[in-house]
């Protein structure tokens, strides 16, 4: 954030012209907008309309009643509807919008001049695009609007779509209940003749399988009730066959040699055989007791009483034979019946079974008849439903609120936009400020030199204006130093804010390499223009300052500068040295500046590389250096010409001049690299012409500290000397 504040604080005028300029802009687009209206209406959508007819009477049409997502895709739906062609195609057809020329243009009554029209599908389009709807949260209430730059026309317009909106929905109801109640007569007609149809078949079927009209279930329970007591009679007789076969075979064992063992039952239960058998036992005694008396067989009572067995045997014997004989009858009987049964039982297990598929018909007939009985009753009654419903009115859409023609208009905003406009102004003024400062790829600050370019940052030079510029600024901007000569400023102003300037450069210079001091300095630039003389002459008047014997070395044999600073002329010189072997005191000339010597360019040849390259001029340097304390070497632009690049390998180090706010970046680097390519040493970068009164040197540079006060740069310090 407070990176963003000193960028809009750098660039101010860029982020206040733009912040004003979008305001001006949108300010005006607004007022030169159309107003626009807007009429509003409210509208219920009812998923569940009333129900005259009662709860249990469906709807033929489905009116929007379900669950909250039916519901949900209900509302949708209608809102849709509402906006659709359908709509508006009669709208335009009932208003003759497609030929109102100020309608399609949106202007108000009488504002657009004549128009040829357009089809009414390109102005329901129109119509379209003005309306909108809004639904209530947690309602079934929705707001329906529609723009217009007429108030009147936006409100009969509005009207107008409600209207046809809701009358199409009650036609809607009213056309398909019709349709369905037509097709439902046509329907119950066509199951009437199939219910007479299966009616008649089954009728037919009965008579011509003989089938009663009782129900087949009914015959069923009844042949199984048959079924029934003839298996119990049949279950009887058999027992009881048995029980005559016993007693059949139990008179079988009767013996003729003695009568008398009678080992059935019913010949011991029977009368007249116990009457014949005593009677026969009786005769067997006294047959035996008239023996026993001596009476033979001839005596008379002997005979008689012989006789008298035989008879009494004979009788039982017939008597016996008579009950097998009845046991013998009574068992043919039963087996008679039994067998009698058992036909009845398999007559009737056969009509069971015949009856099982006549059944199965039968149903089949009777499921067909009841079916369409069944759908011939829903049909009756829906029919009848349908009939009821189409003649009764019910609408589930109500128009709540009928549109106003609206009282002001909608838009623009004109406050509102405004406001947008100002703060967007804002923003676009501070991206501008930003964009400037990203576009911006110039060196700026000391950080700008160690993290961009990548060197040792030595110090700045605040900027220098000449005097005829000094009334263009403001009183704040004048703290920048105005002198007669830039070059000369440490000297004549050593209490300036340069001069102090000056001297941290060298003071940071000599205490680079305490133990290897810099005995050769060469000063260039990356480009021109960019200060390296001013710096050059700065350095070596501040280390001629501080008692050093100082010569300052103009090897610009391209656009020297030094001799005009001091005043000289290029009669002799440096290629004078070189080309003629001259002694370094017939070249070196003295200057106001104690401790400083200069020696210039001297008569400029055609090819300066090539004397920078012989041998001579590296005798000449090794001369010089042996003959003063420091050598400051003033030479051209690196990236320019290549004499700088070759004199970097002849000096003990390479100082680079950036001008603030004036050397490229990408420049800067290409010139270091240049130098360290060939071996040159760059020992650091200075800053030049810096306007203190940037936001970028807020806390730095603008008071100079001596002996615990601070004095600006125009302020001379008590003592009247330059501050050490």
């Amino acid at each position: 954030m407070l990176a963003v504040l000193r960028t809009v604080r750098k660039f101010w005028l860029t982020a206040l012209g733009t912040a004003v300029a979008v305001a001006l802009a949108v300010t005006f687009y607004t007022l030169g907008q159309t107003r626009i209206f807007e009429a509003s209406a409210t509208i219920q959508f009812d998923p569940n309309p009333p129900r005259p007819l009662g709860k249990n009477v469906d709807m033929v049409v489905d009116m929007g009643a379900g669950t909250y997502w039916n519901n949900r895709e209900y509302f949708e739906t209608q809102y849709k509807i509402l906006q659709s062609m359908r709509v508006a195609l009669p709208v335009i057809k009932r208003l003759a919008l497609h030929q109102d020329a100020s309608f399609l243009a949106n202007r108000p009554a009488g504002a657009a001049g004549a128009s040829p029209g357009v089809s009414e599908e390109e102005a329901a389009e129109v119509l379209r695009t003005r309306l909108r709807v809004e639904p209530v949260k947690d309602s079934r209430l929705a707001f329906v609007r529609f723009a217009d730059a007429d108030p009147n026309r936006a409100q009969r317009v509005l009207s107008a779509v409600l209207d046809t909106y809701v009358d199409q929905n009650l036609e809607y109801a009213r056309d398909s209940t019709s349709s369905a109640v037509d097709w439902l007569g046509g329907q119950l007609e066509k199951i009437r003749k199939e219910l007479e149809d299966n009616e008649r078949a089954l009728h037919q079927y009965k008579l011509d399988k003989n089938v009663l009209s009782l129900d087949p279930d009914a015959q069923s329970n009844m042949l199984r009730e048959e079924m029934k007591q003839l298996n119990d009679e049949l279950t009887s007789v058999r027992a009881k066959k048995q029980g005559v076969k016993a007693q059949r075979d139990e008179l079988l064992k009767v013996k003729a040699e003695n009568p008398t063992e009678l080992p059935a039952n019913e010949l011991l239960q029977s009368p007249l055989l116990q009457q014949l058998r005593q009677r026969y036992e009786d005769a067997v005694r006294d047959r035996a007791a008239l023996i026993g008396a001596g009476k033979g067989a001839g005596h008379p009572d002997a005979a008689a009483a012989e006789a008298r067995v035989k008879t009494s045997r004979a009788a039982l014997l017939a008597e016996v034979k008579n009950v097998q004989g009845a046991v013998s009858r009574e068992f043919t009987a039963v087996s008679r019946q039994e067998a009698g049964l058992s036909g009845l039982f398999e007559a009737s297990k056969r009509r069971a079974l015949e009856l099982n598929l006549l059944e199965v018909d039968y149903n089949r007939l009777r499921r067909t008849r009841d079916h369409s009985e069944k759908l011939y009753s829903l049909l009756l009654e829906r029919t009848k439903e349908g009939d009821l419903a189409r003649m009764m009115q019910v609408n589930n859409i109500r128009v709540v609120d009928r549109p106003l023609p609206p009282r002001s208009h909608v838009r623009p905003r004109v406050p509102v936009n405004i406001a947008f406009g100002v703060l967007g102004g804002l923003a676009l003024g501070v991206l501008a400020a930003m964009a400037r400062t990203l576009l911006d790829r110039t060196v700026k600050t000391p950080d700008d030199v160690e993290s961009e370019v990548g060197m040792v940052f030595l110090g700045l030079l605040p900027e220098i204006r000449a005097p005829g510029l000094a009334a263009a600024y403001s009183r704040r901007q004048r703290r920048t130093s105005v002198v007669k000569n830039p070059e000369l400023v440490v000297h004549e102003s050593p209490a300036s804010g340069v001069a102090e300037a000056a001297r941290a450069i060298r003071t940071n210079l000599l205490f680079m390499a305490p133990d290897q001091p810099l005995r050769t300095l060469l000063v260039t630039s990356p480009a021109p223009s960019e200060g390296k003389t001013t710096v050059a002459t700065s350095i070596a008047i501040a280390m001629a300052q501080a008692g050093q014997r100082v010569v300052l070395i103009d090897c610009d044999l391209r656009r020297p500068r030094i001799h005009r600073v001091f005043k000289l002329t290029l009669d002799v010189g440096l290629t004078s040295a070189v080309i003629e072997d001259m002694d370094v005191e017939a070249i070196s000339r003295p200057t106001e500046v104690p401790n400083l010597s200069v020696i210039p360019a001297g008569p400029l040849p055609p090819n300066p590389a090539e004397i920078f390259h012989s041998e001579r001029f590296k005798s000449t340097l090794s001369r010089i250096a042996e003959r003063f304390d420091r050598v400051i070497i003033d030479s051209p632009p690196v990236v320019a010409v290549t004499d700088a690049t070759v004199l970097s390998t002849l000096a003990d180090g390479v100082l680079l001049v950036l001008r603030a706010f004036g050397t490229q970046k990408d420049l800067a680097r290409h010139a270091t690299r240049a130098i360290r390519d060939v071996g040159g040493n760059v020992v650091g970068a200075v800053l030049n012409a810096v306007n203190l009164d940037r936001h970028e040197y807020k806390y730095h540079y603008y008071y100079y500290r001596r002996d615990g006060k601070y004095y600006s740069e125009d302020a001379q310090p008590p003592d009247g000397r330059a501050a050490a």
